[in-house]
């Protein structure tokens, strides 16, 4: 109509059902509807509803991951050498080392466990609208129950599979990353261990250690693009058990641990808090496997025969450093749970 001014709502732009005034010049009647814009979205509001998902995995696997990065490189180093205890490896790296030295090699998993978590999340997402077809298909449509609703028996297999598939997909993409950052942990126990045991890296020597991507470089001179595989069949087999088990215990954890009102601040962090310790530990030894192998990799030339080490899933040795372990996966799962709610939550409440 002339003199009336006319809003058109881009993509992204949500409007409102209002009940129209009951009097006046207008004429409207009880019943009618007038369907009035809200306020149009940002196109950053827009991209971040869009992909709240991503978003905010990426956002809280910064934060989780530079907070428990120290207990990580710890853990590492535990696997990879023999120490006395854990605060003589926390005395011996912050005497060679330094405080920075905790957070050496942070930039590649920081890169990388963004990167992973979002893929993850993502295939996660995905595969479980899949997922949950093929099996309703069969099993019938009441056999899995969507979110926030009544948990039904088939919801962990469901939850297993799905997190199987994620995992196995982001091995490709994470491998080279941990390989990396493994490298950047342990160059300076390697460089040690030339004038002593592998196995007691006491003895001190001048050593100027390298960073991420010079940790990176070097291992493709030496070995070809390949060689940041280096140890990928374990790696593939830790991540796809570990992150179906992952998720598994997270969606049962905050389905078990919810109120009539849902799942609060204090559920979510323990379901995440346990979800990380419950398939790290079922995990760890796979882990252990994979940290010796990579070092051997990288304490012999290429081409050079690695040492044969038979598998023993029981052995003491598989558990080095698993106490600390626990505490950084269940710091970390902690905070990236609660971090990543708290985000999604803040995203659904753009008006």
């Amino acid at each position: 109509m002339p003199g009336e001014r006319v809003t058109l709502n881009p993509p992204g732009a949500v409007a409102k059902d209002e009940p129209a005034p009951m009097g006046g010049g207008g004429g409207g009647g009880r019943g009618l509807v007038v369907r009035r814009p809200q306020r149009i979205l940002t196109e950053n509001e827009f991209f971040v509803r869009k992909y709240r998902t991503e978003v905010a995995a990426s956002a809280s696997s910064c934060v989780s991951t530079f907070i428990a990065f120290p207990l990580d490189s710890i853990k590492t180093r535990m696997q990879a050498y023999k120490f006395r205890s854990f605060w003589d490896c926390v005395t011996q790296t912050h005497k060679t080392e330094g405080t920075r030295g905790f957070w050496r090699g942070s930039l590649a998993p920081l890169a990388s466990v963004t990167l992973v978590r979002t893929v993850s999340f993502s295939i996660y997402s995905k595969s479980k609208v899949t997922l949950s077809g093929i099996l309703q298909q069969i099993f019938g449509k009441n056999a899995i129950s969507p979110p926030n609703t009544p948990y039904k028996p088939l919801n962990p297999l469901y939850w297993f599979m799905s997190g199987a598939v994620a995992g196995g997909a982001i091995t490709v993409i994470a491998c080279p990353f941990e390989f990396t950052k493994l490298s950047s942990q342990i160059e300076l126990l390697m460089a040690r261990s030339r004038m002593a045991s592998v196995d007691d890296p006491s003895h001190i020597t001048r050593y100027q250690p390298k960073g991420t991507f010079q940790s990176a470089r070097s291992i493709v001179q030496n070995r070809g693009f390949g060689g940041l595989y280096s140890g990928f069949h374990l790696h593939f087999i830790r991540d796809t058990l570990g992150t179906a088990m992952y998720f598994s215990f997270y969606e049962s954890g905050k389905q078990l641990f919810a109120s009539s009102n849902g799942a609060g601040p204090l559920a979510i962090a323990t379901s995440g808090g346990l979800c990380g310790l419950l398939s790290w530990v079922l995990v760890y030894p796979i882990d252990s496997a994979k940290s010796i192998y990579q070092r051997d990799v990288l304490t012999h030339r290429p081409g050079e025969p690695l040492p044969k080490r038979p598998f023993r899933f029981f052995n003491r040795r598989m558990y080095r450093g698993l106490g600390v372990s626990m505490a950084r996966t269940c710091i970390v799962n902690s905070v990236f749970w609660s971090t990543y709610e708290y985000i999604k939550r803040r995203v659904d409440s753009i008006p």
